[in-house]
């Protein structure tokens, strides 16, 4: 098969523009797949246009747990934070740090998150002694970081997007002594390796739960970084890479199995089971969402190249979507 790829931008989240790219791309280009998508409202948007015209479509990102429900079409290579979060808190709750305090951005993935924290936390014998929305737009973190003191939990879980918030929450929980108070922070992607070295010292010893690491230690995942910087030399390996080559890999697959029929590419997609950069992954027959190992990772700081990475230290093996089974 001679396989065309035809690049659209999202734009953002943008619910309308990806309806319209979307529409386009099926009517006018006559695409048979369609792989992509960060957000998901725009995920969503696109639902009812893939539904009829059956056209398999693969979200390489966005990880809101329903997704994959809104259209027989849809599968996920990506995350949902449940799968990320749930075990992380069981992980926790393992360690003997029986009390916890959850501050979250507040909105939809947030709510995910710490939603899965808790069920996993509280399932383990933790207990959560506050939960804390934060807004979006916050800049001075400081009042969050004297509430979560005063509670004096053993843990905080902190979830938030990656980039400028990231990097205040992370500078205002040192600023304040909450780790020199001996409380542990623990997140998802909040160490991620686009804003990890800006980050410094301060990133030393925060661990967190989440399905890939370019630090990871297989020979495939060497020679993907290793071919990557021939491509695109200085680039930055994140988890965003890992959906975008699983995939790229589940339509490569549908194609040999199925063509261009697109009720044969997912009844095949259903089970199939592959060797990725992050590890063994699986196709879930039943959502349709990736099965995949969620690592424990520590950051330190390489003892050859002097960079901080996610260390993998733990792994907890073959989780799926865990927040389409509390519905």
């Amino acid at each position: 098969n001679k396989i065309e790829l035809i690049y659209r931008d999202e734009g953002g989240a943008n619910p309308a523009a990806a309806k319209s790219l979307a529409q386009e791309l099926i009517v006018k280009d006559g695409v048979k797949y369609i792989g992509g998508f960060q957000f998901t409202p725009n995920a969503l948007a696109i639902a009812p246009l893939i539904q009829e015209a059956k056209i398999p479509t693969v979200i390489f990102n966005a990880a809101t747990s329903i997704i994959t429900t809104k259209s027989d079409y849809f599968l996920r290579t990506s995350f949902t934070l449940w799968q990320m979060t749930q075990p992380l808190g069981g992980w926790v709750a393992k360690q003997g740090q029986k009390t916890a305090v959850v501050a979250v951005s507040d909105f939809a993935p947030g709510h995910d998150a710490s939603a899965g924290f808790r069920d996993g936390y509280t399932k383990g014998g933790g207990q959560v002694l506050d939960e804390i929305r934060m807004p979006l737009n916050t800049t001075d973190f400081a009042p969050f970081m004297q509430r979560i003191k005063e509670k004096n939990p053993a843990a905080l879980f902190a979830f938030m997007p990656a980039g400028p918030p990231t990097f205040a929450f992370i500078k205002a929980f040192n600023e304040n002594g909450l780790g020199k108070a001996g409380i542990k922070l623990y997140g998802t992607g909040e160490t991620d390796e686009s804003m990890l070295q800006p980050l410094g010292d301060s990133a030393i010893g925060i661990v967190t739960g989440y399905h890939y690491s370019p630090d990871h230690d297989s020979a495939l995942n060497k020679a993907y970084l290793k071919k990557r910087e021939e491509l695109f030399k200085g680039s930055v390996a994140n988890f965003a890479v890992a959906g975008a080559y699983d995939g790229i890999h589940l339509i490569y697959q549908m194609i040999k199995a199925a063509g261009g029929d697109g009720d044969k590419a997912v009844a095949a997609a259903k089970g199939m089971a592959w060797e990725s950069i992050r590890g063994p992954v699986k196709i879930d027959p039943t959502d349709r969402h990736v099965i995949q190992n969620v690592y424990l990772r520590r950051v330190v700081r390489d003892e050859k190249t002097g960079l901080l990475v996610n260390r993998e230290f733990e792994v907890i093996k073959d989780v799926p979507d865990l927040g389409l089974r509390q519905k």
